[in-house]
């Protein structure tokens, strides 16, 4: 699925399919089935935006992502 035909970025897409889900994301993962290639960059774009990102390495030796609530003091 290519974003070319959604109408929301991928920042807010990422937020809304990770945030408070217990869901996480692989850079290849994100990839392949959402079309996103830098998801660095895009969750440290969130990081920036005063969400808690939790990382871990996932069972294939990857990073992994997910949102859990967005920062003390923040909007």
């Amino acid at each position: 699925m290519a974003f070319t035909s959604i109408k929301m970025t991928q920042r807010e897409f990422l937020i809304d399919y990770l945030r408070g889900t217990g869901r996480e994301l692989s850079a290849p993962q994100a990839e392949t089935l959402y079309g996103i290639q830098n998801l660095r960059a895009r969750m440290s774009e969130i990081r920036q935006d005063g969400f808690r990102v939790r990382t871990r390495v996932n069972t294939t030796g990857r990073m992994s992502y997910a949102i859990s609530r967005r920062m003390v003091g923040q909007k």
